[in-house]
């Protein structure tokens, strides 16, 4: 809970009442590895903060190709936040990759929080602000870079996640396949 607060508190100052508030609210979920925390095609029921574990957005190409688009770690924020706010389905699954703890905020409460704490529209603007910059970040060096340097600025990026997460969804991240990164990773060592 610790990691919560000082990552809340990073974006704002929030009193001891304002942060046991907030708490009140949260609750612990342990997702299993390969659980969906939210599915494509249905409305997303919380907004979650990673305690434990790790996670994927993910969606299906036209093709019927399952795409890792992103992971997120530990002391992060998940949710499709947009589609959240305003209670429309969501476009991509988010899902387990290990087993995970989280705690999480439903609706109803993060919309309590929001209407009892003067601010907290704010703070929370600025980490769905960071938590975008960070995805672009991220993100954007994979269109012009070729395979081995996205791979190497993978490791860079995601130091704790390599060997925590199957290499499928790391190639299917990079947009390489499996065949393709396991060359890379040879020759690299």
């Amino acid at each position: 809970m610790k990691a919560f607060l000082d990552y809340i508190l990073q974006f704002g100052n929030l009193n001891k009442h304002q942060t046991d508030f907030i708490m009140s609210k949260a609750k612990e979920l342990e997702l299993h590895k390969e659980e969906y925390f939210s599915e494509a095609g249905k409305i997303p029921r919380y907004v979650g903060f990673v305690l434990e574990g790790v996670v994927r957005f993910c969606y299906y190409n036209n093709k019927g190709e399952e795409i890792t688009n992103y992971f997120v770690d530990e002391n992060n924020f998940i949710s499709d936040q947009q589609k959240f706010e305003t209670q429309v389905a969501a476009s991509d699954y988010i899902q387990a990759v290990t087993d995970c703890k989280l705690l999480v905020f439903s609706k109803k409460d993060w919309d309590e929080i929001g209407n009892t704490i003067v601010g907290w529209d704010s703070i929370t603007g600025l980490i769905l602000k960071n938590c975008l910059l960070k995805t672009i970040e991220r993100r954007s060096p994979l269109v012009s870079e070729d395979a081995t340097t996205r791979y190497l600025s993978f490791i860079e990026q995601f130091p704790t996640i390599i060997n925590r997460v199957p290499l499928s969804y790391v190639a299917s991240y990079l947009g390489i396949t499996q065949q393709s990164l396991s060359r890379i990773r040879k020759n690299i060592r």
